[in-house]
This record gives C-alpha cells, sequence and structure tokens, in this order.
C-alpha cells in the first residue's frame, strides 16, 4: 500500500522556510534557488490541500495549520536524520540501544557506570531520553526503560515483562544547617521543620511519618518539586528536609553538603526496573544490557 506522504525535498524546503519564515534565507540554507523553494513549498501545499504559508507584501507567514504541521515535520525530520547518523556511525558494526529512564535516577546511578559498560561492550552505544510515565512500546522508538514502580504497576503495564534491580529506600536528608549542631533528630523534631515535597510522591512524607508513629499534620505541605535531582538541590541550599532515595543523594551525603536529618530510613514500596518489550527487536543486546546492569547493582560506580 502506497503511504500518503509528500516527497522528502519537499518537507525540508518547508521545514527550512517554516523555522526562517523566508524562502530566501530557506533557498540559502539549502543551497537552491528561491524559485525552486517556492516550487516544492507549492507542491506541498497542493498535496496536503492547506495553505501552509500567507504571502504578505513583506514575505510569507506560517497559517496556523502550517505552524502546526511544521512542528510536527520538524520533529520527525529530526527523528529521521538521528536514525540515519545511528546507521551510518555503526557502519554494520555494533549495536545501538534506545533506553527510557527516569531522570534522576539516570542522571545519579546509571551515567556514572556506563564508562565501564562501554569498557566491556565498545560495540554497544546506548541512547537515554527521560520518561516519568509509562508507555506503549511500539509508538516510540525504545528498547527498553528504567523505571522507579511498584510491583503492581508493572505487572500492569500491558506488553512488557521487567526486571527488578534494585529495591528503593528513602530517607530524610538536610543541609547541616538545619539539624543546629545535632547529630541527627527524632522524628516528632522533623514535623517542625519544612518539610521539601515530590509532586510524582505526593503521600510520601505520610507515609514516613506513620511508619515512624508520628503525628504530622503538615506533612503535606512544603515547597513542592517535580524531580528528585531538584528536591536534593533545594535541600542541599537550606530550604527544608528532604525525603529521597538514599542511592539518589550518595555523593551529596559523601560531601557533607547533605546529611541524614533522621536516622530512620523506609523501604518504598517502589523499586528500580529494567522494562522491556515482550517481543524484542534487538535480543542479543537488551541481553548484554539485563547482564551488565544485574552485575552493576552490586557494585559501585568506577
Amino acid at each position: 500500500m502506497r503511504r500518503k506522504i509528500p516527497s522528502l525535498q519537499a518537507l525540508a524546503c518547508f521545514d527550512a522556510a517554516a523555522r526562517h519564515e523566508s524562502y530566501t534565507r530557506a533557498a540559502q540554507e539549502l543551497a537552491l534557488t528561491q524559485g525552486a523553494v517556492s516550487r516544492q513549498i507549492t507542491a506541498l501545499e497542493v498535496f496536503v490541500g492547506v495553505a501552509l504559508f500567507r504571502r504578505t507584501r513583506h514575505g510569507v507567514l506560517l497559517t496556523a495549520s502550517g505552524r502546526d504541521y511544521a512542528n510536527q515535520v520538524a520533529s520527525r525530520l529530526a527523528a529521521l536524520e538521528q536514525d540515519t547518523l545511528d546507521v551510518m556511525r555503526q557502519q554494520g558494526r555494533g549495536q545501538v540501544l534506545q533506553l527510557a529512564a527516569v531522570p534522576t535516577f539516570a542522571t545519579r546511578w546509571l551515567i556514572p557506570r556506563l564508562p565501564e559498560l562501554k569498557r566491556q561492550q565498545p560495540e554497544l552505544t546506548v541512547h537515554i531520553e527521560t520518561r516519568t510515565r509509562a508507555f506503549m512500546f511500539a509508538d516510540t522508538p525504545f528498547d527498553a526503560a528504567l523505571f522507579a514502580s511498584t510491583p503492581e504497576q508493572v505487572a500492569n503495564w500491558a506488553g512488557t515483562q521487567a526486571v527488578k534491580l534494585l529495591d528503593e529506600v528513602v530517607l530524610p536528608v538536610c543541609a547541616p544547617g538545619l539539624l543546629q549542631g545535632a547529630a541527627s533528630l527524632p522524628a516528632e523534631a522533623i514535623t517542625y521543620l519544612p518539610l521539601l515535597q515530590q509532586s510524582t510522591r505526593p503521600l510520601a512524607w505520610r507515609q514516613w511519618f506513620e511508619a515512624q508513629g508520628v503525628a504530622a499534620p503538615q506533612a503535606l505541605s512544603g515547597a513542592r518539586f517535580e524531580l528528585f535531582s531538584m528536591t536534593a538541590a533545594a535541600a542541599v541550599h537550606g530550604m527544608g528536609v528532604a525525603l529521597v532515595p538514599a542511592l539518589l543523594v550518595e555523593d551529596e551525603l559523601a560531601r557533607g553538603d547533605l546529611v541524614v536529618a533522621c536516622n530512620q530510613p523506609l523501604a518504598s514500596q517502589r523499586a528500580y526496573y529494567l522494562v522491556r518489550p515482550e517481543h524484542d527487536d534487538n535480543p542479543l543486546a537488551l541481553q548484554v544490557l539485563t547482564d551488565w546492569l544485574m552485575r552493576a547493582v552490586t557494585q559501585p560506580p568506577c
């Protein structure tokens, strides 16, 4: 079945003209004549049956439909360019994995360990993009995902299989000055300090206080941040006490930028999983990554 897709040359001309809102500058970028760019865009407008530009005395402006289409075309051309570069880079040698990962875990835990993977598997290249929610693998370029999730959520992720990597343990941390000279505080004292909230874990502080048997009417109050890296940074700067996974603040604790505010860690309901489609398109590379991750969770980064 023939696809309803315009020519790549027409799309490239449209993309350049949309970015510049100028046929002249698009022609300069593409090393074409202005007339050639104009003809390609006219052909594209005939193909889609929609006016993409509005001609004015001073040049061209995108129509509303043109602007929406330009955003879609730009992202797809960028993806096609990246796919082409991946093929060119490998030249038939080695393999590429597209990995989705929750951002702070990727930054704090995974990336410091990737040099060791590269030393062990020099032919394997791993691309990483952040994702914080489950998705359908068939609708994305991803081969696998590193997610923090509950067993129930992982079990309900349709069309996937998961390998558990690490249990998550959370603990309250803060800047040393917030403790005013104390080594740590009892759980009751934490209720009087500013609590930093994690928007993806809105009930985390309530669960921690309940586990300590402490009433905390303000457990849901406090400045809210989207990522653990943001929450940890706010804690470093003395804004309050953060309840974060211990493995994500190892460096700050080692440097003394953060200290344990109350030595009562709590096993979270969540763990870190490698999630992959039931039917792998890249089984050998995924198995190499899985085996390496299972070893890496028992070793510190090099």
